[in-house]
């Protein structure tokens, strides 16, 4: 069918997603196999050679980085295109032979009737250059980043031409790269021009100069580059540099429109220390006025770092990504802060808590066969509370069961009964003197222990540790069905701190004191009594009665058995 030699109708209805359009038409072609030139080029670059047009749009993108495309006229329905926002359940096959569902989010380059292909990501397989093509029509355009970014995450697909567009693209060369890729065509399967170029653009995009400051590049560049070094070096990177101000020695810059990197003035400082030759510049330090400050809270977490390492631990940094089901699991009932563009369902808000990444380290140690395990990790939780963002400090203790194990000291077992009940309750106890070992180094009058810890410790084997009845850390053996769901192939103890309340208080200050002028008398007890009894409940009634010769009180040993049912010797 004849054509007039007339611009093909292109209409943009989506001027902000598609402010350039740019075409090309070619009548009476051949398809045919590329020449040997092209197609050698193109397989050194490990691409396939298909025809010459397509072929053409191929060896563009590699010269000079910009995505074309080309549709068989003939097959474009109603002779004009429509740049448009998809309609919800619209369908498009795409030249990879999948029929893909579209919404209204999706920005498609449609004829009279449909979406002929999805803008910057991929052509329509119903429009596709055939063996059978005559009639080309060559597209070039600018589409908005994001939305090619969204389509191409949203549909699964990843193209060269998604690669670029997603990175932003030369507003610029579409009428250029229309011509080449026309030119390209022309000399291997010949055929004609119809009419002019078609250049539909409907919203300009120019980049704001940028005023350059002789003294700024001296200041940082640390050379003395003359003025017309610097004029040489923009004008062979392709800059427009203009002459402006007399006092500041300043010129006002031009980015061309393919430097899409180049936005501020250290950008073209940058750009003329690269070409000038970072060699060329002597080395010198940067000149630095004023004291190194140390963090108000440096000495108290270094203490504590210190004493986590002489114990065994061995820092640790996890991911501050976990999941919702985690935070709902480790939180203490504060929201959430979702992230805007998360890598994967699995790491979709900031941690509520340390737990979740302390135990996926245990279980990924597990997992390889390393069973002796004893991390500790410092460092920020992040919450919403009263609408506003917190993040408060965090110190966190891992250990598997044989890590705790192989640290109880050989004949210092408190619980001398000879049961699984006992040798249970010897190993929460040694990981307790972690604990206690950490929370030592600060100030307080008391240090007291209670049971109401969370639900994902052991009810049984779990504690939280107060000082003078504010909350600091919570500890203990990690619940049998929270150990299932994470798959640990052992038994491991956990241990939070709050540092905010450790900082609060401060390091503790040794003091001296003199030595008694008589010796320390020591009474050796022998209490009975029954197993839910509490040593916390017994401690405070010996404590309540305010004794002023009594210095200290601890457990020395529990038996249970015999005639007795259980008996507790304190000192």
């Amino acid at each position: 069918m004849p054509f007039p030699i007339s611009p093909f109708p292109i209409t943009v209805e989506e001027p902000q997603l598609c402010p350039r359009f740019s075409a090309r038409v070619i009548h009476g072609t051949s398809i045919k196999g590329s020449p040997e030139k092209i197609a050698r080029r193109l397989a050194l670059l490990d691409q396939r050679p298909i025809s010459n047009a397509v072929d053409a749009t191929n060896y563009v993108l590699w010269e000079m980085g910009k995505p074309t495309h080309v549709f068989d006229m003939d097959l474009i329905e109603g002779g004009r295109l429509i740049i448009r926002r998809a309609k919800d359940g619209e369908k498009l096959k795409t030249l990879d032979g999948v029929e893909r569902t579209l919404t209204s989010e999706d920005l498609v380059v449609a004829d009279a009737k449909k979406p002929v292909g999805l803008a910057g990501v991929m052509g329509g397989f119903d429009t596709m250059i055939t063996d059978n093509t005559k009639n080309i029509l060559i597209e070039s355009a600018w589409w908005d980043p994001g939305t090619v970014r969204k389509m191409s995450r949203r549909h699964g697909i990843h193209t060269d031409a998604s690669h670029r567009f997603e990175r932003g693209a030369d507003f610029e060369s579409t009428v250029l790269s229309c011509e080449l890729v026309a030119a390209l065509i022309l000399e291997s399967g010949g055929g004609e021009l119809a009419g002019d170029a078609i250049d539909v653009v409907s919203n300009r995009m120019d980049q704001a100069p940028v005023v350059l400051r002789i003294s700024e590049v001296r200041r940082i560049l640390g050379g003395d580059l003359d003025a017309r070094e610097i004029f040489r070096i923009l004008k062979k990177l392709g800059f427009g540099v203009i002459p402006e101000g007399q006092a500041d020695a300043q010129f006002r810059v031009h980015i061309p429109s393919w430097r899409l990197d180049v936005e501020r003035e250290i950008d073209v400082i940058e750009e003329i220390a690269r070409l000038h030759g970072y060699d060329k510049f002597e080395n010198t330090l940067p000149a630095y006025v004023g004291a190194v400050v140390e963090l108000p809270h440096a000495a108290m977490d270094a203490t504590l770092r210190g004493r986590a390492l002489a114990l065994g631990y061995n820092e640790a940094v996890s991911l501050t990504f976990i999941s919702h089901a985690d935070a709902e699991n480790f939180s203490s009932g504060a929201a959430v802060l979702e992230l805007e563009n998360p890598l994967s369902e699995e790491a979709s808000v900031m941690r509520t808590s340390m737990a979740p990444g302390m135990l996926d380290m245990l279980a990924w140690n597990l997992n390889r066969d390393s069973e002796n395990v004893r991390l500790f990790e410092m460092g920020r939780v992040y919450e919403m509370r009263g609408g506003e963002r917190i993040e408060p400090g965090r110190a966190c203790l891992g250990a598997t069961l044989a890590a705790v194990k192989g640290s109880l000291a050989a004949g210092g077992a408190l619980d001398v009964s000879k049961s699984e009940q006992a040798a249970a309750a010897e190993t929460f106890r040694s990981f307790k003197g972690d604990v206690e070992n950490l929370l030592a180094a600060f100030a307080f009058r008391e240090l007291t222990f209670d049971r109401e810890t969370a639900e994902y410790f052991h009810p049984g084997r779990s504690a939280r540790a107060l000082m003078d009845g504010a909350v600091v850390a919570q500890f203990g053996l990690i619940a049998e069905d929270v150990k299932a769901e994470r798959k640990l192939r052992q038994d491991v103890f956990l241990a939070e701190i709050g540092l905010e309340r450790l900082h609060a208080r401060g390091l503790r200050k040794v003091r001296f004191a003199a030595l008694g002028k008589y010796p320390a008398v020591e009474r050796d007890f022998s209490f009975v009594f029954g197993d839910e009894v509490e040593f916390e409940a017994m401690r405070r009634a010996v404590t309540g009665l305010r004794l002023g010769a009594l210095r200290s009180f601890a457990p020395v040993e529990i038996f249970r058995g015999g005639a007795i049912g259980g008996l507790v010797q304190g000192l």
